[in-house]
């Protein structure tokens, strides 16, 4: 009887961790989007200012999307922020590693540089091109969590993040003639 008795919870525990493992990857797509995506979309805030810093020149259709982007990606870091505080997860991934390569459409920092350089016309065309490639990663990044996660709150913000990106990689492509 005594061994049945420390069974019990020792087999109600292993029940428990079996039937949360089902659901394991599901869960960790959710987080590893949010955790991947902050970082993502906190660079392209960083090309915003770019583009919106006087400095650079940039023209009056690059200045309208870089306010746009900047106010459409600034609240949804703030959701998943909430989001992962709330699933009790980190907000970034390992600090001490750079991740941005796993990251698809990730500018480099040698780029960013390079596109700081830029004035006028030219930043206008090279941040067009660096942004459009940026959504198209975010992009990927979103149909993938569509696949593979389970939250409702992380799939309905990856389908407005592919449907704003994508209507502004259109509007892009027209303005560099594509």
């Amino acid at each position: 009887m005594l061994m049945r008795t420390r069974l019990t919870p020792l087999i109600g525990i292993t029940l428990a961790l079996a039937a949360c493992g089902g659901s394991g990857d599901s869960v960790d797509a959710d987080v590893m989007f949010a955790q991947m995506m902050i970082p993502h979309h906190e660079q392209a805030i960083e090309l915003a200012d770019i583009a919106l810093d006087p400095t650079v020149g940039a023209g009056p259709e690059v200045l309208e999307l870089a306010a746009q982007i900047k106010a459409a990606q600034d609240p949804e870091v703030e959701m998943m922020t909430s989001m992962l505080q709330a699933w009790g997860e980190p907000t970034y991934l390992d600090e001490g590693m750079d991740h941005s390569s796993m990251m698809s459409g990730m500018v480099p920092a040698d780029d960013m540089a390079e596109l700081e350089s830029l004035r006028g016309a030219d930043f206008d065309a090279a941040w067009l091109k660096a942004m459009i490639g940026h959504h198209e990663g975010a992009i990927d990044m979103a149909n993938d969590v569509i696949e593979k996660g389970d939250d409702k709150a992380t799939t309905d913000l990856a389908r407005k993040i592919i449907d704003g990106q994508s209507a502004e990689i259109e509007r892009m492509k027209a303005l560099l003639g594509e």
